[in-house]
């Protein structure tokens, strides 16, 4: 709440920078003197804003919030900005929450390699330049029963590449039912435009079919302007219950591959494996979409694979 008509000359009892770089809390502090002069100016510039708002009344407050601002911040540097924290969300994989825990085997690989130098891009047998994506394609080949694998920053990243590599600026159908938004305000309408794939909207909201899919590649091919990609996507944070249709993953790849056209599946979280062993709802793995006729799969690498943060294609 705004106090009303705040006392301005409490602004003379801000100490100045430099004496705020030499109090006692900073001893020890591994710190350069330029960002403890960045610290001294926020913990200023933040007690200054409270004294114009009202929320300090008096010289002793201003002196103690000071002193109690300058501490924290200090105390955040020491520590590092990342806590470990107990998962109370009742959800197991939450991106507000560092998404996917490592494995313990995991953690020992990432602490054994990044100790010393590595052979992120050098290839060990011939000694020259190597590719990281080198590293990745063949395991993932191998897990998910692919013919080629591609890793990117995230998969909102992932969905933009592709669709920029497939469509080159021609339209890509969507359900409408599946133009959804994720974390972070990311959603789908706006990826594709950033990949410069025109979205063309099929079905409704509740209810698509194969057909509506086949009407709207009539409709571009009449227009001279034919589809780039079509794109599924898969509702893994929502569901849509009662008077509803989606088309399967075999239905839509023998209608993309008669018309030339590819299928590209965004799963999401991507599963591995079959998850109802453990009592959680059944989720379509990224192996059997690939076999159902995809021609591409997307999903996060930070999720249900456990991993961290990626896009994986």
């Amino acid at each position: 709440m705004r106090h009303a008509d705040p006392d301005l000359g409490l602004l003379r009892h801000l100490p100045p920078v430099d004496r705020l770089m030499r109090a006692q809390v900073w001893d020890g502090a591994p710190v350069s003197e330029a960002a403890r002069a960045a610290v001294c100016r926020d913990v200023i510039a933040k007690t200054r804003d409270a004294v114009r708002s009202g929320d300090l009344r008096a010289a002793d407050a201003v002196s103690r919030a000071v002193t109690t601002t300058l501490a924290a911040s200090v105390a955040r540097l020491a520590r590092g900005p990342l806590q470990p924290v107990l998962n109370g969300l009742g959800v197991l994989v939450h991106t507000n929450a560092g998404r996917a825990p490592l494995s313990d085997a995991a953690v020992a690989a990432v602490a054994a390699t990044s100790r010393s130098y590595c052979n992120l891009e050098l290839d060990l047998a011939t000694g020259a330049r190597g590719s990281r994506q080198s590293l990745l394609r063949d395991p993932l080949r191998w897990l998910f029963g692919a013919e080629d694998a591609l890793v990117v920053n995230n998969g909102a990243g992932a969905v933009m590449l592709a669709l920029h590599a497939l469509c080159g600026g021609r339209p890509a159908l969507v359900s409408r039912g599946e133009l959804v938004e994720i974390g972070g305000s990311f959603r789908v309408p706006d990826v594709m435009r950033a990949a410069g794939a025109p979205l063309v909207e099929v079905g409704t909201t509740n209810r698509t079919w194969t057909r509506d899919y086949a009407q709207a590649l009539d409709r571009l091919d009449a227009a001279g302007t034919p589809a780039g990609a079509m794109l599924q996507i898969h509702r893994s944070n929502f569901r849509i219950q009662g008077f509803v249709h989606t088309p399967s993953v075999p239905e839509l790849a023998e209608l993309a591959h008669a018309r030339g056209v590819p299928l590209v599946v965004d799963l999401g979280s991507g599963v591995v494996d079959d998850l109802t062993p453990w009592g959680l709802a059944a989720e379509p793995t990224v192996a059997d979409t690939l076999a159902a006729g995809a021609d591409l799969v997307l999903f996060s690498g930070d999720k249900l694979l456990g991993g961290p943060q990626a896009g994986l294609i």
